[in-house]
């Protein structure tokens, strides 16, 4: 019972550095207060950035930390009446895993406006795959202007990435045209069987010449998960009044030397996404529409492996080494 229960399992980081530094430690439970709920954490979601915090790359943070931007559960205990125990929620960003501790652990005490109430039948490890992934796939074709019945051409940049897959799923369903990069061909079938129409192995140059081969104008739109290394190749690359939106940042957070007006063509525009704007209530209509259409078979989440929480290690190797296709989920 959890009121007998003085300690739980986490993983905690206790400085930056490699997989190593991730500890799976007895740690005392949080105590609920004011604006929290407890949560017992089902599932969490792995994520780059959590990989760039571990590594240092997060100035704020202050280690030991338990990481994880995201997580699926139960209501242990919680000062909100609207979420009573037992409810099944689900938590994304709002500085989860970098100001306060997040999803690596048994349980995980979250400010309550975070929490997304969700009905569901689907099994923990989908759901843990599905908050941080699809809302910003989602949320990333809102900001292309995307609709259900779309007839234009995009371009996924990072395809083999989560985001890139959920993407793919969404736009298939919609009626898009796609086409996704991969770094390795050994991937492809893989992208494929998301949904993509058009699988181009990206060697790190210029797009430009096995793109024109399938679309000699350019995607409408480009959905840039790769970010800083790319953004400028995918504005030359849309067509001329299209649209690029980049909403990842597999290369990094910064463009060097970028200048808009110069490297912006005219008419082409250029926007962004970040899964912060579908925090807490505001996301929680969209999380639910995408667990109703994963439910019912119309999004096909790619869970590319399930690690427990003492294989923590593992996972982060595994994710620095890039050798998923799609989500890795950790269960405690």
């Amino acid at each position: 019972m959890l009121n007998s229960q003085q300690t739980m399992r986490a993983a905690v980081c206790v400085r930056a550095g490699g997989p190593e530094v991730l500890e799976i430690r007895e740690v005392p439970l949080p105590a609920v207060r004011d604006g929290w709920s407890l949560v017992r954490v089902e599932g969490a979601g792995l994520n780059r950035s959590e990989l760039r915090t571990r590594q240092g790359h997060s100035p704020s943070v202050i280690f030991p930390r338990v990481l994880g931007i995201e997580c699926v559960g139960t209501v242990a205990a919680s000062t909100d009446p609207s979420l009573p125990e037992g409810t099944t929620v689900a938590a994304v960003m709002g500085e989860m895993g970098r100001e306060f501790d997040g999803g690596y652990a048994e349980y995980a005490l979250l400010p309550n406006a975070l929490l997304m109430p969700i009905t569901t039948t689907l099994p923990w490890e989908i759901l843990a795959a599905l908050p941080e992934t699809y809302l910003t796939a989602q949320g990333s074709l809102d900001a292309l202007g995307v609709m259900p019945g779309d007839r234009r051409r995009l371009l996924i940049r990072g395809g083999t990435s989560s985001v890139g897959m959920a993407a793919a799923s969404i736009a298939s369903g919609y009626g898009l045209e796609t086409a996704a990069t991969t770094r390795r061909q050994s991937k492809a079938d893989a992208v494929k069987t998301a949904g993509v129409d058009h699988v181009l192995v990206d060697d790190g140059k210029s797009l430009a010449a096995s793109l024109r081969t399938i679309w000699p104008d350019g995607p409408d739109l480009v959905l840039d998960l790769v970010g800083a290394r790319t953004a400028v190749d995918s504005l030359r690359l849309v067509r001329r009044g299209g649209t690029v939106c980049v909403a990842g940042s597999l290369s990094g957070w910064l463009i060097p030397d970028f200048e808009p007006i110069a490297m912006i063509p005219y008419g082409t525009k250029l926007t962004s996404f970040h899964s912060d704007n579908f925090k807490g209530s505001v996301g929680t209509t969209v999380l639910q529409r995408v667990v109703r259409e994963v439910e019912g078979g119309v999004y096909r989440p790619n869970v590319d492996r399930v690690f427990d929480l003492d294989d923590i290690v593992k996972a982060h190797q595994y994710m620095e080494n890039n050798e998923a296709t799609g989500k890795l989920v950790v269960l405690p």
